[in-house]
């Protein structure tokens, strides 16, 4: 009998899990596709991020994120607790290692929204991770969506857009691009590429 690949006696009893990494600009729309495919696809889980920045309305720690201090980001940095990390927005982000590991190994698909900058970080430490791009029609469209949402001052919207161009110039380093100009479109784009 011929073997393709070797494995551990582990993972023929439980299949490894694929990571799956969903960013993009700010106000392009990933928040609501992660929370679509989640809802429609088996097996997939989203592991959540840890920010330093305040909680939006509406938001709850240990839902969206998990809220915690800038020393308690800080730490753990030097510990070497995250799989990616980033300063963004003048805030910290960053994802859990062992979160991610834990359903990996457990045979579970796990999905990340995360920045730009974290996505090529898990890129180089998971080479296997899928790294899916959401883009937007256009900058002026992407203004719209960021001033509808009255979060941000002026200056903080003006920043984000300005990262924004920045991060667009980056989506050739990624797998897929899912322009989120119709949202039922985009969110079917997304199912496709997980399930593939």
């Amino acid at each position: 009998m011929r073997r393709e690949n070797a494995r551990t006696d582990s993972e023929h009893r439980v299949g490894r899990g694929k990571l799956f990494v969903l960013s993009g600009p700010s106000g392009a729309g990933k928040g609501t596709l992660r929370e679509r495919a989640l809802k429609d696809i088996h097996g997939l889980v989203y592991s959540i991020s840890c920010t330093t920045r305040r909680p939006r309305p509406g938001e709850t720690d240990g839902v969206e994120y998990r809220f915690i201090s800038h020393e308690t980001f800080r730490e753990w940095i030097a510990q070497g607790l995250f799989l990616e990390y980033a300063y963004v927005h003048s805030d910290m982000y960053g994802t859990l290692k062992a979160d991610v590991m834990r359903e990996l190994e457990a045979g579970n698909n796990v999905l990340l929204e995360i920045d730009v900058q974290g996505a090529l970080q898990v890129r180089e430490k998971i080479p296997e991770a899928v790294l899916v791009f959401v883009d937007v029609p256009s900058i002026q469209e992407l203004e719209r969506r960021l001033r509808d949402r009255h979060t941000e001052t002026e200056e903080a919207l003006r920043t984000r857009l300005a990262n924004a161009v920045k991060e667009l110039g980056l989506k050739g380093k990624y797998d897929y691009v899912v322009v989120n100009d119709d949202l039922d479109s985009a969110c079917e784009e997304l199912r496709r590429i997980i399930a593939s």
